[in-house]
């Protein structure tokens, strides 16, 4: 799930080296932390947080998939 998570992040910004996912798990979900660039966040949220939200709803259906809870948070 991270890897998704950083992979689809890393096509969507300009500077995909300053990319990184944190996982941090809490009681049975996972907590997935993406950080970017200051300058990409917008890239990364889009307009009124459509793409932040298709991300979360990618890498939620790739968790049901594995048979576990994600929760995605975006953050510079």
């Amino acid at each position: 799930m991270a890897e998704l998570l950083e992979f689809l992040a890393r096509k969507l910004v300009d500077k995909p080296d300053e990319v990184r996912v944190e996982r941090v798990e809490e009681d049975d979900t996972v907590v997935l932390r993406l950080h970017v660039a200051e300058d990409d966040l917008g890239k990364v949220i889009g307009k009124q947080g459509r793409v932040a939200r298709a991300l979360r709803t990618v890498v939620k259906a790739s968790a049901v998939r594995s048979g576990g809870r994600v929760h995605v948070e975006i953050g510079a």
